[in-house]
């Protein structure tokens, strides 16, 4: 998954049990715990999410 640095044990390690998560502004994120000691590790993905993208992708029901 993703590689992130751990505050707590001052080391860059892989991130497990890692979810990505679209914050408030748009950017996407990978949010986890460190391996070794437990601390939660986030880590910011480039990009910007299109929100007319992302509506046009998701299918309107007729009704």
């Amino acid at each position: 998954m993703a590689e992130g640095y751990c505050v707590k044990c001052k080391a860059k390690k892989p991130i497990a049990d890692g979810v990505e998560e679209t914050m408030k502004n748009g950017r996407k994120a990978v949010k986890g715990k460190c391996p070794t000691c437990g601390a939660v590790m986030f880590k910011i993905l480039g990009g910007k999410v299109d929100q007319a993208a992302a509506a046009a992708a998701v299918p309107a029901t007729a009704g």
